[in-house]
């Protein structure tokens, strides 16, 4: 039996890779629209001065504003077009999922197939232009109120409504456009477009991470061994999460033998996976876009003017305190078992399975497979969820006794860079498999010309 090593020497077929036109296409026009993403992320707002901006980020990136910039790909502390990212639309797919759950008439579009999922997707895009006009007039009013530098500059030129209406067309219309280019990358790229935007955020910045993590080594502020112990964390943290991944439960399912036409097709057995982590890396980044959505428009009102109790709210809600870390577990379980039940349904397994004959060991077919599918799920989203809850979270204890650190070293960053890389390199062996597919059937197709 070949080891996992010499399987993964064996998949990365270079030839076919050469060979498969449509997927260098696909995979160009990915890096192509992540570089014009990344181009967004660096063209300030109309009507702010950057490096008031800047500096004044740099003293409050150590709270959820600094995750904000993460996923946006450093276009928050900027200031940038893209400032608003994909959340927006992450926030709106949240809400339109959970209002299916209550609402009679979007549970049955869901249910109507291709249809249905199309005016759902539309749905989602209006709530995305709401939310987004929502976040980017909160920004503005925020932006106005900012003042910083050594002459204590405000950030905006000239306050008033004309920034406001522009920052609000040219933040949504931003947000609108990533949008739109996720959706690309899903069609004619590689990968999920949503998860490549928030995956190339993070990628960026991991240089600038690892720089200052190594300056603050070179001037005292973390000592030799802090940082070798932080290497260390980030490659464990690494090879955790590839491991659980890739962990499944396989159910053993027989089918016996069954006559399909003329021909007596023989019994056999086979594996019904289920994954550990059926919801992969939803669960971390939607509590992160639930966190983000009011913390925002906290993180910009929150100041020495403002009442007591918004500002003890704003600070309860930055990186390492309980009240976050709290919130920020209770999000990701919540979302471990409502994304998983959306993914995987034990009433239509266990319908397939009867109708193809197949009987998993010991268990009766129909209600009795479907509720036997749901225990063992059930249990596996526990572990998964336990999982997830201590990679995003054990980071942020040490984050709370080294807030230096920057947090793309944390262990959501990771999980989301990680898990993308995983998806991203089974959808490139999938093409090339069926590349290689194709072009087994165009040999047979001529050989049987010739003869």
């Amino acid at each position: 039996m070949a080891s996992a090593a010499e399987q993964l020497v064996s998949n990365m077929n270079f030839g076919a890779l050469a060979k498969a036109t449509e997927l260098k296409q696909r995979i160009w026009f990915t890096l192509g629209a992540l570089i014009v993403f990344r181009l967004g992320t660096h063209i300030p707002l109309p009507g702010i001065d950057p490096a008031v901006m800047a500096e004044i980020f740099k003293q409050n990136a150590g709270g959820l504003l600094g995750m904000v910039n993460m996923f946006a790909g450093g276009a928050m502390g900027r200031m940038a077009i893209f400032a608003l990212g994909i959340m927006p639309y992450i926030s709106a797919s949240i809400m339109v999922q959970l209002l299916t759950l209550v609402s009679k008439e979007l549970e049955s579009l869901k249910k109507e197939g291709e249809m249905g999922r199309k005016k759902l997707n539309q749905y989602t895009r209006w709530l995305t232009v709401f939310l987004a006009i929502i976040q980017s007039y909160g920004m503005a009013i925020g932006l106005e109120g900012m003042a910083g530098g050594a002459g204590g500059m405000s950030v905006v030129a000239e306050p008033g409504w004309f920034f406001r209406i522009s920052a609000v067309i040219t933040l949504t219309g931003g947000a609108l456009f990533v949008l739109w280019l996720a959706e690309q990358i899903t069609a004619r790229g590689v990968g999920n477009g949503s998860s490549m935007i928030i995956f190339s955020g993070i990628v960026a910045g991991l240089p600038m991470a690892v720089a200052s993590t190594l300056e603050l080594g070179r001037t005292g502020a973390l000592s030799t061994v802090l940082i070798i112990g932080i290497i260390l964390m980030v490659i464990a943290i690494i090879a955790f999460v590839v491991f659980m991944e890739r962990a499944q439960r396989r159910l053993i399912v027989q089918y016996p033998r069954r006559q399909v036409g003329m021909k007596m097709m023989e019994g056999s057995a086979q594996h019904l996976p289920l994954k550990i982590n059926s919801a992969n890396v939803i669960p971390p980044v939607f509590a992160s876009s639930l966190l983000l959505l009011p913390s925002t428009v906290l993180g910009f009102l929150a100041n020495d003017t403002s009442p007591q109790w918004l500002q003890d709210l704003a600070a309860a809600l930055n990186h390492g305190q309980p009240m976050f870390m709290l919130v920020y577990a209770a999000l990701i379980i919540f979302f471990c078992f409502f994304y998983t039940a959306i993914v995987v349904n034990p009433d239509d397994t266990a319908e397939n399975l009867k109708k193809f004959g197949g009987i998993i060991t010991g268990i009766r077919p129909g209600k009795n497979t479907a509720d036997y599918i749901d225990y063992v799920l059930t249990r596996l989203t526990v572990l998964g969820a336990l999982y997830l809850t201590a990679v995003c979270l054990f980071p942020e204890f040490l984050l709370a006794q080294m807030p230096g650190v920057p947090f793309y070293l944390g262990g959501t960053s990771l999980l989301i860079a990680v898990s993308v890389t995983i998806d991203t390199i089974g959808q490139i062996h999938s093409h090339l498999l069926a590349h290689q597919y194709e072009g087994l059937i165009k040999k047979a197709k001529l050989r049987g010309t010739k003869r």
